[in-house]
Formats: structure tokens, sequence, C-alpha cells
């Protein structure tokens, strides 16, 4: 079976004829999983005799899994999650992540009781009963948010929520692992790490999950604490309103061991490897000079960052994710912080309209297509013109007013004599059929200008026939991203041997900044996903907004602002170590002179104390079938169980007082009794040495119980003593 995205899954179908001409096949279709028709598709999978069948990401989600299997998953995790509990506790963790993962165990029990949500998935045949032997799954990063449980807190790159069709593949890897030895399922993509290393784990529990458990790695705090380091700093929260503190992966450790287990599952073809035949790929750098106005409001951005970094606004008023979003909008256009302000002429956007319409008129005679890519200042739905009805002059309808880049430049190269059906938004396509339809336009030379989103128009947008360059308006966060965008012109099938890749910078702005931090991201993920020998340890790579000491060099320009924010930081590390250093040494001196001299004569008392007690315990031991000693109760002695306790409780009734009174002895021990009023009950202290506490209930014989389990523990604290005492010494 194969899994890809759904609107490549006639092309996907295609390909496979092109290659297997006499291969019986079976392709879905979105009619095939309507209400009314998909237990007879499922059925003509479990019956059929196909050698492959083709299918969709959502499609394949609405296959379900036996409720067996969901139901040993989920206890399976119920374990995992007890497990984790005992250990925090044990260990006397955080009360936050106790409380974390006992939610977790709620939810977790809510699924036992009502298996995966059934409004998602209906009763067909189970994904174990269609026959599949092997799985392929193209574009594999679509399923990285696998759930895992953690006893940290806040772990970037960590999914802290479930995403059912993660689960739900889990679950369908799990099972052909048993069916095949863990050789049934195929991964493919070309960004299996986009944001951080942890994305690693995730797709090795998908595909060497029993490699994981042979190695004691299965569960992510092992994983994580073999391989990497975490560090815990104050950041802003999402929703603006405060700081919190977050974890997250500084460095990686242990890295040539990591890849030769990744290795076993994974084959990392780079291009150097492949050498396809691809076109030669030139890159030019479209450096933009900054207007008056965007230098000033540069300089602005800096001060608010000082106000931020000041705390003399609060943070859901301005914080530096805004700042950061905003010196995004600035670098694009000066008009996205405020329509009003006028178009400047040397603004990358005017840089990248006057590159299209040269391209597009050079290359007239092969129709060779461009895509533009711009992930801000997007086309809303109401916004988005009708190609079809767009006449030649219909840059003569549409308003001066600015309201985003994508009508602006398309407006442009309508007026400059690009015909209005030859630029179009991949927005202006809603549907499947629509993609398919746009793309082939694309193909065939119609439509030469494609504006897009790196989400909308990066994995699965297969239009490189014709594209002679792509335009990369905006830099965007993830170096996977430049990466897909990069892919729909390199690729094969390609009719130009050379291509173009345009890059524009605003200088002086967040533009050239955000560029040289995506750089930095892919160098990180390089030096992993290669065919040589990984380095030894690497930073980690998961930043979302810039710091203050970056805002501040990109205003002044002063690349040493940052160079001396960043020594100025190591130096307040250093006094924190130092301060670390001697607090720890003050405490241990004060520990050798008072606290361990102290604590050896206490022990030195209690294992005297112990001692004396256990020899009297061991003298009187209970005798006969309900193993007890006569206890003696105001003078009298009963040798009944049940009259000994009945008549315990009689005695602390009548002395609701919260002195200790001697009431009689058993075993030994004197016994007082007195009213606990901070916890509300009665309490019984056996007296030898040490006074023993027995907390008292309601019941006669339990109390009795209670008595004896006390002077059972004797022994072990006696251990315990002798233990503390030789450790202190």
């Amino acid at each position: 079976m194969f899994v890809v995205p759904n609107h490549l899954v006639g092309q996907w179908a295609s390909e496979y004829l092109r290659l297997y001409p006499s291969a019986n096949i079976l392709v879905t279709t979105k009619r095939d999983f309507e209400t009314g028709n998909r237990k007879k598709f499922c059925g003509r999978i479990a019956t059929g005799a196909y050698d492959a069948v083709i299918i969709g990401h959502s499609q394949f989600e609405r296959i379900p899994i036996s409720e067996e299997r969901q139901r040993e998953q989920l206890m399976r995790q119920l374990d995992d999650i007890e497990r984790g509990i005992d250990d925090v506790q044990a260990s006397h963790g955080e009360q936050f992540t106790v409380k974390q993962l006992m939610k977790t165990r709620k939810a977790i029990k809510a699924k036992l009781d009502k298996l995966n949500d059934t409004k998602r998935k209906d009763s067909v045949i189970n994904f174990e009963e269609l026959g599949i032997d092997r799985l392929f799954i193209d574009e594999s990063h679509f399923y990285k948010n696998l759930y895992l449980y953690t006893k940290m807190r806040n772990v970037g790159g960590i999914a802290q929520t479930e995403a059912q069709k993660s689960s739900d593949l889990f679950m369908k890897c799990r099972y052909l692992d048993e069916i095949t030895g863990s050789r049934g399922v195929i991964f493919a993509t070309g960004t299996p790490i986009s944001n951080s290393m942890v994305e690693m784990y995730s797709v090795q529990r998908y595909l060497q999950y029993d490699t994981l458990a042979r190695n004691g790695l299965q569960h992510f705090d092992s994983w994580a604490s073999t391989f990497g380091e975490t560090v815990t700093a104050l950041e802003l929260s999402p929703e603006g309103t405060n700081y919190r503190a977050k974890t997250r992966f500084a460095k990686f450790y242990n890295l040539p061991e990591l890849m030769q287990m990744f290795r076993e599952v994974a084959d990392i073809q780079t291009a150097d490897m492949l050498k396809l035949p691809v076109p030669k790929v030139n890159y030019h750098n479209i450096k933009t000079k900054p207007s008056e106005i965007q230098t000033e409001m540069v300089a602005g951005l800096a001060k608010r960052a000082e106000k931020v970094r000041a705390r003399l606004v609060k943070p859901q008023q301005d914080n530096m994710l805004k700042i950061t979003n905003d010196g995004r909008k600035l670098a694009l256009d000066q008009r996205l912080i405020d329509p009003m302000l006028p178009d400047d002429p040397n603004s990358k956007v005017n840089a990248c309209v006057d590159n299209i319409y040269r391209i597009w008129d050079e290359h007239a005679d092969t129709k060779a297509a461009q895509l533009v890519f711009c992930d801000l200042s997007t086309p809303t739905n109401k916004k988005i013109i009708e190609t079809q009805e767009v006449s030649e002059n219909a840059f003569e309808m549409m308003p001066d007013q600015f309201d985003n880049v994508y009508d602006d430049m398309r407006k442009k190269l309508i007026q400059r004599g690009i015909p209005a059906e030859q630029v179009r938004f991949i927005h202006e396509a809603a549907t499947d059929a629509q993609k398919k339809e746009l793309f082939a336009k694309v193909r065939s030379g119609e439509v030469r200008v494609l504006f897009g989103s790196t989400p909308k128009m990066g994995a699965g947008t297969n239009v490189q026939d014709r594209l002679i360059a792509i335009h990369n308006c905006d830099c965007p966060w993830r170096p996977s991203d430049l990466e897909q965008r990069q892919g729909r012109l390199e690729r094969q099938g390609n009719m130009f041997p050379e291509v173009e890749v345009y890059r524009y910078v605003t200088e002086q702005t967040f533009d050239a900044y955000l560029y040289q931090l995506v750089e930095g991201k892919q160098k990180f993920i390089s030096q992993i996903m290669t065919s040589k020998s990984p380095v030894r340890s690497a930073e980690d790579v998961d930043e979302v907004a810039l710091s203050f000491a970056e805002v501040k060099m990109l205003a002044t320009g002063d690349e040493r602002f940052k160079e001396k924010m960043d020594l100025d930081m190591q130096v307040s590390k250093l006094k924190v170590l130092k301060q670390s250093y001697l607090s720890e040494h003050y405490d241990l001196e004060d520990r050798i002179l008072k606290h361990y001299p102290q604590a050896i004569k206490d022990y030195e008392e209690r294992i005297t104390a112990y001692g004396n007690d256990v020899g009297i315990a061991s003298q009187h031991k209970p005798q006969g079938e309900d193993k007890f000693c006569p206890m003696t109760l105001k003078g009298v002695t009963y040798k009944e169980k049940a009259d000994a306790g009945e008549m315990l409780l009689a005695i602390c009734k009548e002395n609701p007082l919260s002195q200790p009174m001697e009431i009689g002895s058993y075993r030994g021990f004197k016994m007082e009794v007195y009213y606990d009023t901070v916890n509300a009950h009665y309490c019984l202290n056996l007296c030898g040495m040490r006074k023993h506490k027995v907390d008292l209930g309601v019941d006669a014989i339990g109390n009795l119980t209670r008595i004896e389990n006390e002077i059972a523990k004797f022994p072990a604290r006696l251990e315990a003593a002798k233990n503390n005492f030789s450790e202190s010494q």
C-alpha cells in the first residue's frame, strides 16, 4: 500500500503504471471514501489480488485498526504513564509533572472506554484484514507529531498533544513490524528533520521501535539522557502574557552512535551521492537598500526591544515575538506596517517584479514558468481575484490601495504586459482537482507565474517541467522550507539545463539575519543527514524569535554589539557559577562543623534505642493462631484479640485529651493514647527507649494490626540508622 499526499494520488498511479505497465493496481478517489462507498472499497482491497493500492493520507487514516490492538496499545501507554508517575514521586519530582502525567493517564483511560474517535472512523474492515504486507509512506514528515510522554516539562520539539493520524500510523507500523519482522514500513521524505533533532526520535519509534527497546531507549527520557543535554531558560509564553521556563535541547552528544543506529533503517541519499540529472542551480542574492522610513522603523524596533528587555511594557502589549514579526513584515514591504506609506520603487518587492518580468520576456519562446514564494502577506479568500474573470485591463479595476504583497505584485506584472491568465495564485486552487488543473497549466506553459506560500506550494508541487526560476521574497524560519522551495525547481524532468534561484534581501533589516539563522540551522542538519561520519556533538536548532542582542545589532549595523552581548552573557554565567561554587563551599563547611556532628550523635542515639526496642519486641513474640500477645489495659490483662481491641477503643473515647496518657502495656512496651487535634484522630505511643507513634482508626482489630505493623518496622529502622551513621562519618 502506497500512502501519498491526496493531490498526488493520480500522479503516483500514472508513474507506477509507467514503471510497471502490466501491474494490477487499485487507486482511490475521493468518492471511494464517501460514507456509502467506504466499506465496499475496503472490501475490494481485502478480496482483490492487487499488486499495489495507492491511497491518500486522509483516506488512509479512515481505515481503522482493530479495537483489540487499539486497546493493547492504550494499555501499554497506560503502563508507561504509571511507571513515569511512580518514578517522579520516588525522586520527589515536581508536582506539576505528576499532575501532567495524571492528566494524560485520565485521557488514556477515557480512550479505553470509547477507544479511538469513532466519528472520524467508520466501522469498516480493519486494517489487519486488508492483507497489506508492505506500507510506503510518501512525505512522511507530515506524521512527525507522534505523541510521547516525558517527565520533562515543555521540551521544545516534542508533541505534547496527540495527532490522531500519527497515533493511527504508529499502531499500523507496530502491526506490520509483528508480521514482517520490522521490515514492513518504508518512509520517504526529503526533510526528515525540519526543525529539531528531537524529530529523529519520532522517526525511530515508527521504524525501529524494537531496536530502541533492546537498547533501553524506547522511552523518550532515556533517549534524551543518552544523546542530548537540556537547558532550561525563560522565554515568552505563546499567548504573550507572561514568561515561563522552557526546556529545550541545547546540544546533542554521541551522534556517531545515534546515526549508526538510525542508519539501520535510514538510507540517506544526498545530492552529492545521487548525481541525478537535475539542472544546475545559479543563486542570485538581490540586496536592496532600505528606505529612510524602513531604517527609522528598524531603529524603532530596537527601542521597543529595549523596553521589553527592561520590562517597561507588559508582555501582552509588546514582546520579542511581535517585534520579530513586525521586523519580518518591514523587511518585505514597509506598507505591511502601514498601508498609507509610499511604495518604495527600490524595494525588494519591486526588484522581484522587475526580475519576474525580465525572465518572462526573455523566455517567451519556451514558455518558461516561475514560482514566487512569499509566506507573509498572503491573499485572503475574499481578496483572491478569479483569473477567469480578469481581463487584460484588470489592473485598471484593481484599487490603488495596498492590501497585500500578492495582489500588489500581480497588479504590477499585469500593468507591464503579462496576460492576467498567466499570473495565478496557488490559493485559487481550493480542491485537489483544481490544484491538479493549475499544475498542469504551469507544466504546459499556460500559467507562467505562480505565487504561493511554502505550506501550499512546497512539498508535493510537481511543476518542474518548464520551471526556469524561483523567487524567495521572504525567508522562512525552517531550513526544510527553503529546501522544499528549491526542490520544486531542482529535480528530474526539468527541460532547462540551468535554473535560477533568487533571494531578495533588504539590507540592515531582519532579512539578512534570518537567512544567516536558517543557514546555521541547515549546517547543523547537514552534519547529521550526511553520507560522511557525523561530528561527536552538535548544537541543536529551534528558534522562533530573535534575541534582544540580535535586534540591536540589526538596528545599529554593528556586529560588535552582538559580540559584546555574548561576552556579557558569558561573564554573567561565570559569575553565577562562581557564586554557586562559593555557596556550595560554605554549605559544606556548615555541614562539617554543625550538621554532621549533630547528625552522628542523633544516629548513635537511634541505633541504641532501636537496638533496645528490637530486643524487647523479640522477647515478647505473639503467640497462637491470632498472633497476639496478652495486652494489659487499665490494670486488666486481655488474652483475646477482639476483647483487647474493643477495650482500647473504649478507653480512647473516654479520654479525648491531647496530652498523652498511659493506659497499659503490650509486648513489653508501655502504651500512651492521645487525641491528635491537627489530623483529627486518636494516636497511640509505644514507649521503649524511643516513642513509636501509631495512628488509630475506628476498627478494633485493625488498630491491633497497626500496632503489630509498627513493631515489625523496628529492625528496618535500626538498619537505616546504622547506614546513615556510616555515611555521615
